[in-house]
């Protein structure tokens, strides 16, 4: 549980995640299969994100020459926007988010004893209260996606 304490943004060892029944294998097995076509079906997903939402949010970009399997498609909100108050308003139009890594790495008792820099970690602390995942995954239809983008421009705007 990555050495997870009190909840899982609270890591107080430094662990690993490694839950994996059979059944869960089973399902991997087979989902191999069609591994490959599932990353393209999921760049199809960030590029529309990424063209309808680009004006309005920081969107994630991948280097020329590298791809991603967007296990998550994280915006940066725009400075000054209030993030909780982004996903209340996603929330209550029915368009999922989420905020994973809440409290950046360096700030978990895990890592308190490794040194930072003496300022600490600016950028760090300020991209957590920034960013916002929307729902991502391969079977993601234009129709919702359209729905979680008119839905991110009115929070953000709102």
């Amino acid at each position: 549980m990555h050495g997870q304490g009190t909840d899982k943004y609270d890591n107080v060892r430094v662990g690993m995640n490694a839950r994996l029944d059979t059944i869960q294998a089973a399902i991997l097995i087979e989902k191999l299969a069609i591994f490959a076509d599932e990353i393209v079906a999921r760049d199809r997903v960030a590029a529309r994100y990424a063209q309808e939402l680009g004006d309005l949010v920081a969107a994630p970009r991948v280097p020329d020459g590298l791809s991603s399997v967007w296990a998550q498609y994280t915006v940066r909100l725009p400075a000054g926007v209030d993030r909780d108050a982004v996903a209340a308003r996603l929330k209550a139009a029915g368009v999922p988010s989420a905020v994973y890594y809440v409290k950046p790495l360096h700030r978990q008792p895990a890592y308190q004893h490794h040194p930072a820099a003496g300022n600490g970690l600016p950028v760090s602390d300020r991209l957590a209260g920034e960013v916002l995942s929307l729902p991502m995954h391969p079977y993601l239809d234009e129709t919702t996606q359209d729905r979680v983008i008119a839905g991110l421009r009115a929070a953000v705007r709102a």
